[in-house]
């Protein structure tokens, strides 16, 4: 780690309003006894110098203010346990975004006009920021990276309503009490373009084994997508899967729904939450093979993740001919595991499975093996970091089993799969074309999509059509 102070006119900082460096500094400055664990004393030095050139006014006068209030008051900064999207180790080999003709449109759209009232550009080229115009007004608002892990749109999606309450509460309020200016708000548009493009996807997972004589890529067919869920969209996921397995519990969701096994051993006992249909992992006592039970009824997909679904159509990490119509909650307690198995081919390929609470490792490989209760011997382990969703199709999802060792600490994962027509429940065809277990409309093998997706496909292409900058 070479010593290199960090000048106060970097090219670098230059890109950035001070308010996002103000941003920047307060955050790694809290985390810094994080940060600089097990490094050495000289490399925590550089770590701190460098943090602190970040925004070395603001540092200054808020020690000087800590050490005129309390002399303790460095005792105030508590590392709280939060749930944030990482992006660690993918920068190699990996795109910076989920490449799509609308990314594409979207960019050439942007550089188009470079001082449009969006300020669109501003994020998708990494240029100083220009000096201001005579003819401009207020500074284009920008919005950090600490604001959008702060961001929640699943709230916004799941009440519109909430906005119009919202605002006719903010309206109610004592005249006397002076009101501290708001920051300057983007558009759900920016918003979602700006968080778009910064998902990370890592595509180019390889390892060879021998197949019937022939080398193959197993992995062939794997995305790990990062940056879909912000750490407050987490929290959100996480709290209503908390809320669902109450409900279980207290049999509020229908029978085959909830499922909590007895833990009579280290690796069993892991509580699923079902919904859309009902999947039997096993040969059951009635004789029922592996596979989706049609006779069996379980609750649809709560909207909350109808949302979730709607968000990895529209950022491309599934593609819009395979929307899940069903999902599985994994609810893992420290030591719980999954076992060696390929999904069964009820669900059509791809699928994905989305990581929240806690990080573990994902094993694959051709030839897994039980080395005892919860551990597992395979070709490739691949970290599954909070908020990621790895996405399973070609030798990925069928030639390569994978499994997921007992977990170190509490852990939930969510499947999103779209049954096989042939494989959906029976006899729960509604008025409207929509079944009761999944509430999505019923599909034919001439029609690919469902009236879901073709309103987030209009959606999607006002999405693109609002974003264009105004001439």
């Amino acid at each position: 780690m070479n010593h290199q102070p960090i000048r106060s006119g970097d090219p670098f900082l230059l890109n950035y309003q001070p308010s996002d460096l103000r941003i920047a500094s307060e955050f790694f400055t809290t985390w810094l006894p994080f940060l600089s664990r097990d490094l050495c004393s000289h490399c925590a030095q550089i770590l701190s110098d460098r943090i602190r050139s970040i925004d070395k006014e603001s540092h200054d006068e808020r020690q000087s203010e800590q050490s005129e209030e309390n002399s303790n008051a460095s005792s105030a900064i508590n590392l709280q346990s939060r749930s944030h999207v990482t992006s660690d180790n993918h920068d190699d080999n990996c795109d910076t975004n989920s490449l799509g003709s609308w990314k594409d449109e979207a960019e050439a759209n942007l550089s188009t006009e470079v001082s449009g009232p969006t300020g669109w550009s501003e994020y998708v080229h990494e240029t100083p920021l220009r000096e201001a115009s005579p003819s401009t007004e207020t500074p284009i608002p920008r919005m950090s990276w600490a604001d959008m892990a702060q961001e929640d749109e699943f709230g916004e999606e799941e009440h519109d309503e909430s906005r119009l309450s919202a605002n006719s509460n903010a309206s109610l309020g004592d005249a006397t009490i002076t009101k501290v200016p708001e920051k300057p708000k983007l558009s759900w548009d920016q918003r979602e373009y700006i968080r778009f493009m910064n998902v990370r996807r890592k595509k180019d997972y390889i390892c060879f084994e021998r197949i019937n004589g022939k080398l193959v890529n197993i992995l062939e067919g794997l995305e790990l997508h990062t940056g879909i869920f912000s750490a407050a969209e987490q929290k959100r996921i996480v709290n209503y899967v908390a809320s669902l397995q109450e409900m279980g519990k207290k049999g509020e969701l229908k029978d085959r729904t909830y499922s909590a096994p007895q833990k009579w051993m280290r690796g069993k006992g892991r509580q699923t939450i079902q919904f859309g249909c009902c999947y039997n992992y096993a040969t059951d006592k009635d004789g029922n093979p592996p596979g989706i039970l049609q006779n069996v009824s379980v609750d649809p997909i709560p909207d909350l993740f109808k949302v979730i679904i709607r968000r990895l159509i529209r950022w491309h990490v599934l593609p819009p001919t395979c929307v899940p119509d069903s999902c599985i909650v994994n609810i893992y307690e420290e030591g719980d595991c999954i076992p060696p198995h390929i999904d069964n081919h009820d669900f059509v390929r791809p699928f994905c499975t989305v990581s929240f609470l806690g990080e573990c490792n994902i094993l694959f490989g051709s030839n897994l093996k039980v080395v005892g209760p919860g551990e597992f011997d395979g070709s490739i382990a691949i970290p599954l970091p909070l908020g990621s969703v790895l996405v399973l199709n070609g030798n990925g999802a069928d030639v390569a089993k994978h499994c997921v060792p007992a977990v170190p600490t509490k852990r939930i994962s969510i499947t999103f799969r779209r049954m096989d027509v042939s494989k959906r429940p029976a006899g729960k065809i509604v008025r409207g074309g929509r079944t009761e277990a999944t509430g999505f409309a019923v599909v034919s093998d001439r029609h690919s999509e469902t009236s879901e997706l073709s309103e987030n496909s209009q959606r999607s292409a006002n999405w693109r059509n609002r974003v264009k900058p105004a001439s």
